[in-house]
């Protein structure tokens, strides 16, 4: 395993993480527990959850598994997110406003069973609650010691700018990482719109969504098994993804290019991430021993990833990924 800076901070998270968003639905708390243990054995110290994950249930299996596991609290690191809350009332979700943000690192310390977390996220941007206002929360949360670094979720270059240039003028902390939802079909956002942020800021990446939903997993080449999150009414949009005939013809030319190098779709498309000198860490979620042991073999794949094999897969996506063409220069 590898071991990456998150950012320009100092602190450092394995490249393949791993993330509990399945906690409480599907997975039970030993299954929970068994993936965690196995996780960590191999070297994964970076654990992903947030206050909304099963309505709060994912942190508290978390922190059950890591009190029955016995891991010493300077071997691991463990995030959590918040903005969607756990209520509907005002105050109680959808927010990022002070009041509900210093409420929510309570309990969700309270689950977890820590002291502190390790990187704490705004799990999405909030237009009604000044920024300004946002950021000193999160300062406040870490000069409490209830968190050490934060971050944002899903927050356009232009809010995390703003959210920086804000910390920098009051002395404040500043957001360290981003969490961007970022694979061979989703693109934009990580590698044009950021790309100013990193050499400016020094910003960090834990991408989300590794996989598309499972679909660059190669699980619904054929079909939709039943136990997928695709088998399930409320994932319509999942199911319009993998009926796309260009993106079913590029797993298919994706799938040859990981047959010669006898690895398998998932460990492909996870190792093409980890080219990316930005990507500080990529969140992979399993529900299954094989698959999670499966996803960390792609480390081992890196050094196949020569130039040309990445054309290739370049070559392969073709027009199926959101890039945007380049602006043209001023004459």
């Amino acid at each position: 395993m590898g071991y990456r800076r998150l950012g320009r901070s100092g602190l450092k998270v394995s490249a393949l993480s791993y993330g509990t968003m399945t906690f409480g639905n599907p997975l039970d708390a030993a299954s929970a527990r068994e993936l965690l243990a196995l996780a960590k054995d191999s070297g994964v110290n970076f654990f992903d959850s947030a206050q909304s994950y099963s309505k709060g249930k994912a942190e508290q299996i978390l922190g059950d598994a890591i009190k029955e596991l016995g891991w010493e609290r300077d071997s691991f690191v463990v995030s959590t997110k918040f903005f969607r809350g756990l209520a509907d009332g005002p105050n109680q979700g959808r927010t990022l406003n002070r009041k509900y943000l210093l409420g929510a690192i309570d309990g969700s310390l309270q689950r977890l069973g820590l002291d502190y977390v390790d990187l704490v996220y705004a799990h999405r941007p909030d237009s009604e609650t000044p920024i300004e206002e946002t950021v000193w929360a999160f300062h406040d949360i870490i000069n409490r010691g209830k968190a050490l670094y934060w971050g944002t979720s899903e927050w356009s270059a232009e809010e995390i700018r703003a959210a920086w240039q804000i910390a920098e003028r009051h002395h404040l902390h500043k957001p360290v990482v981003e969490q961007p939802q970022y694979n061979l079909f989703t693109r934009t956002r990580v590698e044009q719109e950021y790309a100013r942020l990193y050499h400016d800021q020094g910003l960090g990446l834990s991408t989300w969504g590794p996989l598309a939903a499972g679909l660059l997993s190669g699980k619904y080449r054929e079909s939709i098994p039943e136990d997928s999150r695709a088998s399930r009414s409320t994932f319509g949009r999942l199911k319009e993804r993998i009926a796309d005939t260009g993106k079913r013809e590029a797993i298919e030319r994706l799938a040859v290019i990981a047959d010669e190098l006898q690895v398998t779709l998932a460990q492909l498309a996870l190792a093409w991430l980890l080219l990316n000198p930005n990507v500080s860490t990529v969140i992979t979620g399993a529900t299954k021993a094989a698959q999670l042991k499966s996803n960390l073999g792609a480390l081992q794949l890196q050094p196949k990833l020569t130039p040309e094999v990445v054309a290739l897969i370049e070559q392969a996506i073709g027009g199926t990924n959101d890039l945007r063409p380049p602006t043209p220069a001023f004459p």
